[in-house]
């Protein structure tokens, strides 16, 4: 099973196809009938090549090979990893296994070790929130908080900063789940957590390393945030991710992990929320007029016009190539930080950060649809969980 050769082709095809339609996700599900593969581009998953279903169990085998899993165990998910060799780049590949009623479904991550990290106005900022933004990560001490959900490029943003603040006289020291870019000059650790690294464990062994800077890939716990805490207090800045809708959100979070609200106000610097959305094709991009609904909940003006793809050989078809930021960023100045003082919920924080002059998220991402970048249905698509 494991040399079946049209398995092995199979394999070699779907990931070479993969790399360079610049996938971030390979899914293969076996079903009832068939053996379903679906890809992860810019975001969003689309069905690729179907193989017999009897090839299905020789895949699965083949990719467990390469991973180094045990290939006799198909009752229990199994995590791994492999390295590939594709157009003369090196990509890192996490595997994971999940046993399904009809076999085993595995879902592979794709990592680019080549890729290098963004600008923040190349990851969509604007002047005004980059500006702030890089005040913030200039601190020499503190809590520098970035949300949002699965998916949305907090991992990308956090390392844009490190590649922006590395330097000689730093210390930069990361725990992460899994090391996604690798930057010269930056000492970065990998959660392994058979071998008992977890971020909490990591965070501990960081800080006795003498560090200037410390980046943690999530804040999960409130272990892991009490610890972070501490190091902000002791004169380290701390860079980390949280799971949150928006800004705001992120400080009722953290109080929901037990942190006091005092450490919270004197140690979080700013909180910046994010989504990723899909750039419009540049070489099918044509005027439309959106539907009234969509203009109302933009809050832009009838006949108002933005742009949309409809689709080429370039992007596939899909009218999408790439994908654009949109930022919510919120500044802990002495109000919002008496308002956590006083316990006040997230939705006041917002409304009085927003007469401070916090861009909302939807505002941000709908002046990027104005600006022929995304389409107005994709804002509406990628922020309706957001607060308006």
């Amino acid at each position: 099973m494991v040399e079946d050769q049209s398995a092995v082709k199979f394999v070699n095809d779907l990931l070479a196809r993969a790399v360079m339609e610049n996938a971030s996700d390979i899914h293969i599900e076996p079903q009832e009938n068939q053996v379903r593969v679906r890809i992860r581009v810019d975001g969003m998953l689309r069905d690729t090549d179907r193989p017999p279903t009897a090839m299905g169990p020789a895949i699965t085998a083949h990719l467990k090979v390469l991973a180094d899993l045990d290939i006799s165990e198909k009752r229990l998910a199994q995590d791994g990893r492999l390295d590939l060799r594709v157009a003369a780049r090196t990509i890192d590949v996490r595997m994971s296994t999940f046993p399904t009623i009809y076999g085993e479904a595995v879902v592979l991550r794709i990592l680019d070790r080549a890729q290098k990290p963004l600008s923040l106005t190349e990851l969509g900022m604007s002047a005004g929130i980059a500006t702030e933004f890089e005040r913030q990560f200039r601190q020499p001490h503190g809590i520098l908080l970035v949300t949002g959900p699965t998916g949305s490029g907090k991992t990308t943003t956090l390392n844009t900063v490190l590649h922006e603040i590395r330097c000689e006289e730093k210390n930069i020291v990361t725990i992460e789940d899994p090391v996604e870019y690798r930057q010269a000059g930056i000492r970065q650790c990998q959660v392994n957590r058979k071998a008992g690294i977890t971020f909490a464990d990591g965070l501990r062994s960081i800080l006795r390393q003498d560090p200037d800077i410390i980046m943690v890939g999530e804040i999960r716990d409130s272990e892991t945030a009490e610890i972070a805490f501490q190091a902000a207090l002791t004169g380290h800045l701390v860079l980390s991710t949280l799971h949150t809708n928006d800004a705001p959100g992120a400080l009722t979070r953290l109080v929901d992990m037990k942190v006091e609200p005092f450490l919270i106000s004197s140690s979080v610097i700013g909180v910046l929320a994010q989504r990723l959305m899909r750039r419009v094709c540049k070489r099918c991009a044509e005027s439309y007029e959106p539907p009234e609904p969509i203009l109302r909940r933009l809050g832009a003006q009838p006949g108002a016009k933005f742009k949309r793809g409809v689709g080429c050989p370039e992007c596939n078809d899909l009218g999408y190539r790439g994908r654009v930021g949109a930022f919510e960023l919120l500044m802990l100045d002495s109000t919002v930080r008496r308002m956590v003082m006083e316990g006040k919920s997230a939705d006041e924080v917002r409304q009085i950060a927003v007469k401070l002059g916090m861009v909302p998220l939807r505002e941000d991402a709908a002046a990027k649809a104005r600006a022929g970048l995304t389409s107005a249905e994709e804002v509406i698509r990628v922020t309706q969980d957001a607060a308006v």
